[in-house]
């Protein structure tokens, strides 16, 4: 396999994303300091940028996550075109008079993101905050996020978590991706 795929653009540096993450890291922990929240990762993607904000949290939290996809899990479909949400694991945990930050890789089209944080707020939650490495510039957007790490043009990003048909999340910046014409 290639070091990038064919055609990848630098986008943010692993220098320029761990510096945003470190500015989000502090604002959320001078606002979660002494509420003992609970991480929910959205699986895959939101892996490496959980691990991040975990590594610059020194206070008590709980972690968890949930997978949830719009993608095809079959070997040989496409991989980038995303259909009807579909959750294959759930938080098992009561989440009712608790705060939980919901954390996601990349918001676009905000779908899955949407399905998560309608599954999460109704369990009573305290309080859900959902925080993004990535937003897109897209209109209509179905959810929003309480705070964005980086803002990235409405291209294919790779990197960071992101990933093309499974490869590429690894890398430590992120990448734009042509558009196929």
């Amino acid at each position: 396999m290639q070091a990038l795929p064919e055609g990848a653009k630098l986008l943010f540096s692993a220098a320029e994303v761990d510096a945003a993450i470190d500015r989000l890291a502090v604002t959320l922990a001078l606002e979660l300091w002494e509420a003992h929240p609970i991480l929910v990762c959205m699986m895959n993607g939101a892996l490496p940028f959980t691990s991040d904000l975990l590594r610059r949290f020194h206070f008590p939290l709980e972690l968890d996550y949930v997978h949830a996809t719009r993608y095809p899990s079959t070997p040989g479909e496409d991989g980038t075109s995303g259909g009807e949400v579909r959750f294959k694991h759930d938080l098992q945990r009561d989440l009712r008079g608790r705060t939980v930050v919901l954390v996601d890789d990349v918001l676009d089209g905000g779908a899955t993101l949407a399905a998560a944080q309608e599954r999460l707020g109704a369990r009573g939650l305290e309080r859900l905050i959902s925080v993004v490495m990535v937003r897109k510039d897209v209109a209509n957007a179905k959810a929003s996020a309480d705070y964005v790490a980086l803002e990235a043009p409405d291209e294919f990003l790779v990197g960071r978590g992101m990933d093309l048909g499974g490869a590429f999340r690894q890398l430590s910046g992120i990448y734009s991706l042509p558009a196929d014409d």
